[in-house]
């Protein structure tokens, strides 16, 4: 961490912003895909998972994306559009790709009960959701 740099701590809208535009990207790469393997019984079933393709278009290859730019950018496009990063809670540097795979699985806990897991970056005092309790991670901006 750049000791000329001070880190604040990005806050729950700022956070729900950024997942808003993640989520617009993915589904607007997963849909046509979705569209393109099972035309138009895709929008129209209630089956939670239609097929492997489903769980490879929908399940894995948001898995593989969100990794490899919390690896290579430490953030998502949408953290990017906000200029927030994720970083190892201790030290301040980029988080070990261990720690982003349990941040990752870590929001299907958070989301699980209600989403509390997810709100708790409204109470926190370091701005963190239970996913990043578990991995022991902090988004933040940095000043000058």
């Amino acid at each position: 961490m750049n000791k000329e740099m001070m880190p604040i701590y990005v806050g729950f809208w700022q956070r729900v912003l950024a997942s808003l535009i993640d989520t617009a990207i993915v589904a607007l790469i997963s849909a046509p895909l979705m569209y393109l393997v099972y035309g138009e019984m895709h929008p129209q079933t209630d089956v939670f998972i239609i097929g492997p393709m489903d769980v490879i278009i929908n399940y894995l290859l948001p898995f593989i994306g969100v990794i490899l730019f919390w690896v290579y950018k430490s953030a998502t496009p949408g953290k990017m559009v906000i200029k927030a990063q994720i970083v190892d809670a201790k030290t301040g540097n980029k988080p070990s790709v261990k720690q982003l795979v349990i941040r990752y699985l870590g929001y299907f806990v958070s989301t699980i009960p209600f989403g509390l897991g997810l709100m708790w970056v409204g109470w926190d005092k370091r701005k963190q959701g239970w996913h990043d309790k578990l991995a022991n991670t902090v988004v933040v901006k940095y000043l000058k």
